[in-house]
């Protein structure tokens, strides 16, 4: 059926960042960057040593160089493959709120110098919010299109305790809100396929969060990840990764229940494969896509079917 599903333009039934961007009539690409920053789990306010899959030398990508080199390395290879896109300065390793705001504000103004940077998104904890850095955030979203993504992987404080993450889903609402009260445009992480979750453990983390309507959303599957702590359980057979088949459910699941307006940023991750230990299934990006899009035929199902706008509730509620 042609255009059953409304944010879309071709078979997609789900709203994808790239029908976001086309029909805005932009074309954008991340440059993704190291501005050196820690994180509450690993400083020692919060924890040591980082949450249980993360690497215990540090974030997963590591930038070679100051924000300007690894900028305009960044553009010569998206240029490559895509001469004609602009691009999007992405945060992405440790907590990118994490610093003094005068600190912050140098790592901004140095990405918004390099050419052809439209669009800016900065990673982080939703615990790493303060007021000053929320109103400098603000501000920067009124000079340059803003993201400020979220790392809640999953809406259950029991399995946020296993993982070590170190805020609750109180800490992770309250953050959120106030982002949404400064008008800066949020997406929200989760993983599937986190120690001890069930499918409807997954489906209820979706369930909560479509309940906070958030801007965006990114999902992906638990990576086993060589140098974590994670590894050890794996080999210790402490920790089973999630099945391709159970991954595929839980993700269809999870679209019926999100708002159909949330753009879905990314449904499948990209690991380091030299690094990644299991699931192995998850390093074929293609497979796993066309698996999505085809159960949600098959189901004939997309994104938002099962969504209630009437559960939307705001942030004094207990959801």
């Amino acid at each position: 059926m042609q255009n059953l599903f409304q944010y879309s333009d071709n078979n997609k039934r789900y709203h994808t960042l790239s029908y976001h961007n086309r029909s805005r009539g932009v074309k954008r690409v991340k440059a993704v960057l190291n501005a050196g920053l820690t994180c509450p789990n690993r400083d020692g306010s919060r924890g040591k040593g980082g949450c249980l899959y993360c690497s215990r030398g540090g974030s997963y990508f590591s930038g070679c160089g100051s924000l300007t080199e690894q900028l305009l390395t960044e553009r010569e290879r998206i240029h490559r493959k895509m001469p004609e896109a602009s691009l999007v300065a992405y945060f992405q390793a440790g907590t990118n709120t994490y610093a003094p705001v005068s600190k912050l504000q140098q790592f901004w103004e140095e990405a918004l110098a390099c050419p052809d940077v439209e669009a800016m998104a900065i990673a982080t904890r939703a615990d790493c919010l303060p007021d000053d850095v929320c109103d400098a955030l603000a501000q920067l979203a009124n000079r340059i299109e803003l993201t400020v993504e979220l790392g809640l992987q999953t809406a259950w404080d029991s399995t946020a305790e296993i993982i070590g993450r170190g805020h609750t889903w109180d800490e992770f609402k309250s953050g959120y809100f106030k982002l949404k009260e400064w008008g800066i445009r949020c997406c929200v992480h989760l993983i599937n396929g986190l120690p001890g979750e069930t499918q409807q453990d997954m489906l209820g983390t979706a369930r909560l969060l479509a309940n906070l309507r958030p801007d965006a959303v990114k999902i992906h599957s638990l990576h086993v990840m060589e140098n974590t702590e994670l590894a050890d359980w794996w080999r210790a057979g402490r920790y089973i990764p999630i099945s391709r088949e159970d991954y595929v459910s839980a993700v269809v699941g999870q679209l019926e229940l999100l708002p159909p307006e949330t753009v879905i940023e990314r449904i499948t991750g990209d690991a380091d494969r030299s690094q990644l230990l299991a699931p192995l299934w998850s390093a074929d990006k293609k497979k796993v896509l066309a698996a999505i899009d085809r159960r949600l035929v098959e189901r004939n199902t997309w994104q938002g079917r099962l969504y209630r706008p009437e559960s939307v509730q705001n942030k004094d509620s207990n959801v």
